[in-house]
């Protein structure tokens, strides 16, 4: 088992913490956002992505383990009904916390964390095929430079061009 971080806990010792993440995540799963400090936010994501990543696996077990941590029923049959086939397709990146400045009386930094329900679009597989064909809407545009080396090279070809035909003659 991982043993905590070094440092000071949210609030107390490392069971408080525990419960307090808990208890976020269930709010979390029951309201679809909440808000908090930042620093409890970015503790919270990785239990509620670990959370949703056993709601999307679906199965027995994986129930029972989630309600090893969230101990409200509803909660864990919302999460396992209605969250986890909304985000069938998503490869984690289950929330997202957007910062949304100070609190007033100790001027914390506030967060709101919530879930990102929208549907995935999913990027299409680029073929080797496909990626080895030059792609007809690139348009190669030239660096000036390139452009002033090229016209530079073009009277002198020309005049080379000129002087084979009148060997070709003299022949």
């Amino acid at each position: 088992m991982p043993k905590p971080n070094k440092g000071p806990r949210l609030g107390g010792g490392p069971a408080h913490e525990r419960l307090m993440l808990n208890q976020m995540a269930s709010q979390l799963f029951e309201h679809k956002r909440i808000q908090t400090t930042e620093t409890k936010a970015k503790r919270l994501q990785p239990v509620a992505e670990r959370l949703v990543t056993f709601a999307k696996r679906g199965d027995l077990h994986a129930r029972r383990r989630v309600m090893r941590q969230i101990l409200d029923k509803s909660v864990v049959h919302e999460l396992f009904t209605e969250i986890a086939p909304l985000v069938e397709n998503r490869e984690g990146g289950y929330t997202r916390i957007i910062k949304t400045g100070f609190r007033k009386g100790d001027n914390a930094p506030l967060a709101v964390i919530e879930l990102v329900l929208e549907p995935v679009n999913p990027k299409p597989k680029a073929k080797k095929a496909a990626a080895e064909e030059p792609k007809a809407e690139e348009v190669v545009e030239t660096p000036a430079e390139e452009t002033e080396v090229a016209e530079a090279e073009t009277p002198a070809e020309e005049a080379a061009e000129t002087e084979a035909p009148a060997e070709e003659k003299a022949e």
